[in-house]
């Protein structure tokens, strides 16, 4: 089972989906994963105009590229985020300084991208959730049981509308587990699943460097939810508490020395991906592994191309059984 190896396209915004295109085929990807920002994927333009999708399309494959999944992390944050002045970018310039206009048009435009998904011909979108209950990470002041499950609830209520079309279109939405989502961690995940009463179009986007730093083996969240891992992002992240950082690291910006974690590119950080190969054979996952490069200390290009040969190189097919089984036979 060798799985495609692919490139999220939200950290290369500032290049047009032509740019872009060519620079990963000369990288060594197989495909897009398109981030509905810049002209990487237009989510009205899919719906509105006849050839947008098949031009798209054709644009792919001129650099031998196709495409398994579509991104809108952007907006499915605003669903459930405050919605303060840091989002007003992302939404319609008259929404600027509205959190429920911008919630609103967020919960519109995440079922538009389902119906766009499906047009384009992928059964998956992966994004972010937002959180009404982030912020009481820390409970102090104290913070009860029931003010946790009325975000819970408040984020089946928000969402479960928008599940409703994704399942129509016969498209999974994906979570990218994560700080500020309504799921973070492994037994947060659970409780979002249950939340949303185990909705079938509901699933993650595993990413293992969100998790690592926070101590959750990455692998055993694999094992955990094998039914629910629809794609996987291949991304790095290396911890270094060295007595003066925390895990928490104090506002520093990501790239800042000072920090207790920051991100690296695929396979130079602490992140096991031979283990995760090996939780994605057990559990029978054949979609893409898309890398999704950040690393502030490392050019962009030559990291993205040194990714995809890394993530290329790492794959190994599972056994067809176990070794024993030829002692078995030859005893016959």
């Amino acid at each position: 089972m060798i799985r495609p190896v692919t490139l999220f396209t939200g950290q290369w915004a500032d290049l047009s989906i032509a740019e872009l295109a060519q620079k990963a085929e000369s990288f060594g990807y197989e495909g897009l994963e398109l981030a509905c920002s810049g002209d990487h994927f237009e989510v009205a333009r899919a719906l509105e105009e006849e050839d947008y999708v098949k031009n798209h399309r054709e644009l792919l494959a001129k650099h031998n590229l196709n495409v398994w999944a579509i991104s809108n992390h952007l907006v499915g944050q605003m669903v459930l985020d405050p919605n303060d002045h840091r989002s007003d970018a992302w939404a319609p310039k008259e929404l600027a300084g509205d959190p429920e206009g911008k919630r609103e048009w967020a919960i519109e435009e995440m079922k538009r991208t389902a119906r766009a998904a499906q047009r384009l011909g992928v059964e998956v979108v992966t994004g972010f959730t937002g959180s009404s209950i982030w912020h009481w990470i820390y409970p102090f002041p104290p913070v009860s049981e029931d003010d946790i499950k009325k975000g819970y609830d408040y984020f089946a209520e928000k969402w479960g509308p928008i599940l409703d079309v994704f399942q129509e279109c016969g498209v999974k939405f994906t979570l990218e587990v994560h700080p500020t989502e309504i799921a973070f961690d492994l037994y947060s995940s659970q409780l979002a699943l249950e939340a949303i009463g185990n909705h079938p179009a509901f699933g993650f986007n595993f990413d293992p460097s969100h998790l690592l730093w926070q101590g959750v083996d990455p692998a055993e969240f694999i094992y955990t939810f094998p039914d629910r891992i629809y794609h996987v992002h291949m991304k790095d992240v290396k911890v270094n508490l060295d007595g003066r950082t925390g895990i928490l690291s104090s506002h520093l910006p990501f790239g800042d020395p000072r920090r207790g974690w920051d991100f690296r590119s695929v396979g130079r950080g602490d992140v096991d991906f031979e283990a995760i190969i090996r939780a994605l054979n057990y559990i029978g996952y054949s979609g893409p592994l898309s890398v999704e490069w950040e690393d502030n200390g490392m050019d962009r290009e030559f990291g993205a191309a040194e990714s995809c040969s890394f993530v290329r190189d790492l794959q190994f097919p599972p056994a067809e059984g176990g070794f024993e089984d030829a002692f078995q036979k030859a005893r016959k």
